[in-house]
């Protein structure tokens, strides 16, 4: 008996997901009259943090929908900036570690495994703290226990960055966050940290700030100015943000 076949169009920003046979516009796929319309899309590689609406013949569908012969469906990628559920809250795989730093200078909470943990831990953390996974790994997106999840498109940590603030368009809040462990930072007294400084830096410099979950201590040295670069590329994409200081 011959399977029922829909007609399946992917938006353009989809089409790295699947095979270039199915990138054509209204690409015939073959059906089995019970699965999903979210299944059949996630089996041709497309992980669902990445759809937007689902149109079949024109109209919106959920997920859930189970596609009949002959039905015209359109898979359209996520509208940005795109809603959640709850506050902009990351975990970053072992892979982004830049962008997680990235983020936390952006005072953006942005949790990091710094060790290959496994998808099955890394999925349960994102459901157990309700943060949006960030991964460039796509097996990862498709797990079902994700509180929710983004492909991070590019490999260039400036790309990156601008992909995940343009998409979410988290607050900002610029040098609050630890680089480090993504703890809070507070005002230090010099004489409070004199310990942890070197005798170069503790000559050089007056003003402090130390991390209050680590202790990790912050000043304005030579790396700054890239750094203040990052801050100020960043606050030009992002509406909501709030000027911090360290």
């Amino acid at each position: 008996m011959d399977r029922p076949e829909i007609d399946l169009e992917f938006d353009p920003e989809l089409h790295v997901f699947v095979p270039a046979a199915r990138r054509a516009p209204r690409a015939r796929v073959a059906v089995d009259g019970v699965s999903s319309l979210g299944h059949v899309v996630e089996s041709l590689g497309c992980p669902l943090t990445e759809v937007g609406e689902l149109l079949v013949d024109g109209a919106v569908v959920r997920a859930a929908h189970v596609p009949a012969r002959g039905e015209q469906v359109t898979v359209r990628a996520v509208t940005r900036p795109q809603a959640l559920p709850g506050p902009a809250r990351f975990l970053l795989d072992v892979h982004l570690g830049t962008l997680a730093r990235r983020l936390r200078l952006l005072g953006v909470d942005a949790a990091y495994e710094n060790l290959d943990i496994g998808d099955a831990a890394l999925s349960a953390r994102s459901a157990a703290e309700q943060r949006v996974m960030l991964s460039r790994d796509r097996g990862l997106l498709h797990r079902r226990e994700l509180w929710a999840g983004a492909y991070v498109y590019s490999h260039r940590p400036d790309e990156q960055l601008r992909d995940v603030l343009t998409r979410f368009a988290p607050p900002l809040a610029p040098w609050t966050r630890c680089t480090a462990c993504n703890g809070l930072l507070r005002a230090a007294d010099k004489a409070a940290v004199q310990q942890k400084l070197a005798d170069g830096t503790e000559r050089s410099y007056d003003v402090f700030a130390q991390c209050a979950d680590c202790g990790q201590v912050y000043w304005r040295g030579a790396h700054h100015a890239r750094l203040e670069e990052i801050v100020t590329q960043a606050l030009t994409l992002s509406p909501q943000s709030a000027a911090g200081s360290a």
